[in-house]
């Protein structure tokens, strides 16, 4: 197939466009999980009738976790309270305003997500004077402490900000060290985290209109596009694949522009340079819902949070593998470490998109909700993610996922 970015201007902006939006992410998953349902697939067999029994198992956990189903979204704000620590409390309550308490909220919370691909299996960060956290919590706890201390700050006198210029010129020791990374601690993709923070650095100066030099400046951006006090999450999203276009490595680009978290995949299909693209923006959409509870703390209300797909990433997809509704062809497959952009690793994450849609209107049906009062984000949280963790360490003594990804720190 042609290089996607040996492609006219025009066309490759209009592929950009499409390729960003939540419904091609799932046309274009659906499309790979007929291939799968087709028998076509040399790496999966999925069985639907599974189903059941996994949203059963997600409804157990939900009651567990929140029996009078009062659900948050899943959202970055949960992993700052790990341990029971309300640790964005002593932040929020010191802010003069609150506006400015959102501005803090987004200068902590941007770069916490983008910090949050997955830690490997050996890592743990020990907070002063608390127990020593792993995997999504301790690089939640991690970035929290790194941001309380002003690691991302360009002026010591005020460290509770996330500025250009500092997050531009963040080195990978420095964020060794401020996430405990050692000989005996090792954290998967340091560099490429450290790099994908200063591309952070560099957007948010090459952007001014929108960031006016920190990255609390998108908290105004977007309440300012706010109508009657609404706003869409589509749009929360849009902001964030536009403003941090720049950041993502470059593996396809069309019209100078990196697509981020994009693929390849013979099945699916789409007009023009969009050809045989499939999209996923896993991180920019756990940013989006993560950035959605400041609005809402502002009295802006984010509509059409359904708009937005399930996270394509290995706690989800490790649920429909371990609990047989994505059956693999090989099981040697478990023993390998697979590339992020292999056809294996595309499928197992658009298998993912479509089966937590199948799984969420279960799992309302079960606890007689709809998408209105359980939404997607609180079907994830519940929900999917904790019973894909829960899953994991019954069937592996370390909790890992059922396949081993290749990660550069800026997918997973």
């Amino acid at each position: 197939m042609a290089r996607a970015d040996a492609v006219p201007g025009a066309d490759a902006h209009a592929a950009v466009r499409l390729l960003r939006s939540p419904a091609t992410i799932r046309e274009r998953s659906a499309q790979i999980f007929a291939y799968i349902l087709s028998g076509r697939s040399e790496h999966f067999v999925a069985d639907v009738a599974q189903l059941d029994r996994v949203a059963e198992f997600v409804v157990e956990t939900t009651r567990a976790s929140y029996p009078d189903l009062d659900i948050p979204y899943h959202s970055r704000w949960r992993h700052f309270e790990t341990g029971g620590v309300e640790r964005w409390r002593a932040v929020s309550d010191a802010a003069p305003d609150a506006a400015e308490r959102g501005r803090i909220a987004y200068d902590l919370v941007i770069p916490s997500v983008l910090l949050d691909a997955g830690a490997g299996p050996d890592w743990r960060f020990v907070e002063p004077g608390g127990a020593p956290y792993a995997r999504s919590e301790g690089l939640a706890v991690a970035s929290f402490r790194a941001f309380a201390d002003g690691l991302f700050s360009a002026d010591p006198s005020s460290p509770w900000r996330a500025d250009g210029a500092a997050l531009a010129s963040l080195d990978s020791a420095r964020l060794a060290g401020a996430f405990q990374v050692r000989a005996d601690n090792r954290l998967a993709g340091l560099d490429g985290r450290a790099e994908l923070v200063r591309r952070l650095g560099a957007a948010v100066l090459a952007r001014p209109e929108i960031f006016a030099g920190r990255l609390g400046g998108l908290f105004d951006h977007l309440c300012a596009q706010a109508q009657g006090g609404r706003l869409a999450a589509s749009t929360v999203l849009g902001a964030v694949l536009e403003a941090f276009s720049s950041i993502w490595p470059g593996r396809i680009a069309l019209g100078g522009e990196n697509l981020g978290d994009v693929w390849r995949h013979a099945a699916a299909r789409g007009p023009g340079a969009s050809d045989f693209l499939v999209p996923f923006h896993k991180l920019s959409q756990w940013l989006a819902y993560s950035l959605v509870e400041p609005l809402e703390w502002a009295g802006i209300a984010v509509h059409g949070l359904d708009a937005l797909t399930g996270l394509p990433e290995y706690r989800n997809g490790g649920l429909f593998i371990d609990m047989g509704a994505l059956v693999l062809r090989d099981r040697r497959a478990c023993s390998l470490v697979h590339p992020v952009g292999s056809p294996l690793v595309v499928e197992w994450r658009a298998a993912t998109v479509i089966l937590l849609d199948r799984v969420a209107e279960r799992v309302r049906a079960c606890l007689g909700l709809d998408a209105s009062t359980l939404p997607l984000a609180k079907v994830l949280q519940g929900g999917t993610w904790a019973a894909g963790r829960a899953v994991a360490r019954r069937r592996r003594p370390d909790g890992a996922p059922p396949l081993v990804i290749d990660s550069d720190g800026t997918v997973f």
